[in-house]
């Protein structure tokens, strides 16, 4: 049972969200528009706040459920909770629904995050948020974000364990991954600022 689990939690982050509402509001391919990405960023920019809205509880949820789920219904299984929502955000990442080309796993690992502890899952929203209005790069937002999770349960007095820690990693090394080329082009000085949406654009 406990690896039918951990499938339905990449399963459950396979679903294309972004790629439904972009189709059916705009008729477009989001994989083809802005950073390529099927996230509420690029859902943002594509269609608008009234989609990226809805994409973004979504994505959230792929990495809280499985969590809160897996520490509920698997309680002398710890490992369980943590590969499911590892493997929902490399399946938001890597969808098989999209042969593979999917997101960039951020509102699906703060919301694991958020799963493990409301309060340092906020605050990593918070980091997210602040870097945002200050930079106006949303990729240094997420990185930092994602980034700082660990610091936050270590201040806050958990003591999580070797594998609550490789956890992490792995999702970090996830979203690191998705945002090699947001990294390059930050380095160089190219990445492209959080602003209007395409749709303001073309009005």
């Amino acid at each position: 049972m406990s690896l039918l689990f951990i499938l339905a939690g990449y399963l459950f982050g396979s679903l294309p969200s972004g790629y439904l509402l972009v189709r059916w509001k705009e008729k477009k391919d989001i994989r083809s528009l802005g950073s390529r990405s099927t996230g509420a960023t690029n859902v943002l920019r594509a269609a608008g706040w009234a989609a990226a809205l809805p994409v973004l509880a979504v994505d959230a949820a792929k990495g809280f459920l499985p969590v809160v789920l897996g520490a509920r219904w698997f309680p002398e299984q710890p490992l369980v909770p943590l590969a499911a929502s590892l493997a929902a955000v490399a399946g938001h990442c890597y969808p098989v629904t999209l042969r593979f080309r999917g997101g960039k796993g951020v509102a699906s690992a703060l919301g694991a995050f958020a799963g493990m502890g409301i309060f340092p899952g906020l605050l990593c929203l918070a980091v997210f948020a602040s870097v945002i209005a200050l930079t106006r790069y949303v990729s240094l937002g997420s990185l930092l974000a994602v980034s700082s999770f660990p610091l936050f349960r270590l201040a806050l007095g958990a003591r999580d364990g070797p594998w609550t820690w490789a956890w992490w990693g792995a999702i970090l090394a996830v979203v690191v991954l998705r945002h090699k080329d947001n990294i390059g082009r930050l380095f160089r000085g190219e990445e492209r600022k959080f602003g209007r949406t395409d749709r303001e654009r073309r009005s």
